[in-house]
């Protein structure tokens, strides 16, 4: 399939949101994006859309995070979340398409490493390994095999360790 990849635009949103109620079976993702968008997390050049023509039918994003050692040293780092393809639309590496481009992007804009709490049976393919590789934690209960990070540069996460504090407008979901 012929995909553009490209970051959103304002005309895009309520794609955005039908493309992330459609995926997830519910409408908490869909309002975290538009939430998100307002607040100090929100990267415009890291919400991103796959797009064939005029039809929107995939969508990732990643917000600014932070990391805070056991010293309050604050380390930013990535979330992504969520990414989301129409149904109709998955198991055709448009997930993977948004993911790689996406990650490309962040690392070109100057950010280091991305986190992300998902399938360990997937995202290990773009270089996600356990967080707790660099002792960086989450800040609620998950497996361990779940909650991932990547270097998006070499040594991105060198000497940084701690708990992942998200944007408060995560607490929603």
């Amino acid at each position: 399939m012929d995909v553009l990849i490209r970051a959103e635009r304002t005309e895009d949103f309520e794609a955005i949101a039908h493309v992330n109620e459609e995926a997830f079976g519910r409408t908490e993702e869909a309002m975290l994006i538009d939430q998100l968008r307002s607040s100090e997390a929100f990267v415009p050049e890291l919400s991103l859309v796959a797009t064939k023509g005029t039809e929107i039918f995939g969508h990732i994003l990643f917000t600014k995070i932070k990391i805070i050692d056991s010293l309050s040293h604050c380390y930013e780092s990535l979330a992504l979340a969520p990414i989301a393809v129409r149904t109709a639309y998955q198991h055709q590496g448009i997930g993977s398409a948004l993911i790689r481009e996406g990650l490309h992007r962040a690392r070109e804009i100057g950010y280091l490493s991305a986190i992300v709490l998902g399938h360990d049976d997937y995202y290990p393919r773009f270089g996600f390994t356990p967080a707790s590789h660099w002792n960086i934690t989450a800040p609620f209960d998950v497996p361990d095999e779940a909650f991932m990070a990547v270097e998006l540069v070499e040594n991105g996460l060198k000497n940084v360790s701690g708990i992942v504090i998200y944007a408060k407008e995560f607490e929603a979901v």
